[in-house]
């Protein structure tokens, strides 16, 4: 079935139909909070989760626990091996300045495989006008790096279709969207972006980095 161009919410439910097991691993985004939200009303059977670094932000926490009172979910936490003081102590203070790419690998990418394992598929929130690495995504493709299959329901939306449906569905999200935030992930990686920035120009700020590796095929 050729699922191009149809609506998320359809595409979700597909999902759900041919999938034995299907996960939703959501960051709490503004894509995200749609994703639950659509979830969330059609009480479909998808196994929410996201992955806890340790290191998020306490509005990030609040979203949490006010998505899983607005839908009636449980969201799971997915979290690394290492808490952030042991992390540090393996591997020396702020991981995440020196070598950010084995940090997300540690408290994002590896959590991630595990938590996978036994799913035949999983939903993400991305879009392909957010980074040249997601431009080519479709709404359903095989995903070598966690070995199922991946599906991207608003893979062909817009900025704008996403907060459209926010605003007509009054779905809860991070305040921090309205304080110079539109991407959002851990507190050292972070920042803030002025008028005229890509919106994920405050992700790892000052590196040549924008992905923190869910999305990125593994290097041959």
């Amino acid at each position: 079935m050729n699922l191009e161009g149809k609506p998320p919410a359809e595409i979700l439910e597909w999902a759900v139909a041919n999938s034995s097991r299907v996960a939703f691993a959501t960051g709490f985004g503004a894509e995200g909070c749609v994703l639950i939200d659509l979830i969330g009303r059609a009480k479909l059977s998808v196994e929410v989760f996201t992955l806890d670094t340790g290191l998020l932000f306490d509005e990030t926490y609040a979203l949490w626990a006010a998505l899983e009172q607005r839908y009636g979910i449980t969201i799971r936490a997915v979290k690394p091996t290492l808490t952030v003081d042991e992390q540090a102590v393996a591997e020396g203070p702020a991981l995440w300045e020196r070598d950010p790419d084995r940090c997300c690998d540690q408290r994002k990418v590896v959590p991630l495989r595990e938590a996978l394992a036994g799913f035949s598929s999983w939903i993400t929130a991305i879009r392909r006008d957010q980074t040249p690495e997601r431009a080519n995504a479709q709404v359903v493709e095989d995903d070598p790096k966690f070995g199922l299959v991946k599906i991207n329901p608003l893979v062909a939306w817009t900025h704008d279709e996403v907060w459209g449906h926010i605003y007509a569905n009054d779905v809860p999200f991070n305040p921090l969207h309205g304080r110079g935030y539109p991407s959002i992930g851990c507190v050292p990686c972070t920042s803030q972006i002025i008028p005229g920035e890509h919106l994920r120009a405050g992700r790892w700020r000052g590196a040549e980095k924008r992905e923190c590796g869910l999305h990125v095929a593994e290097k041959s």
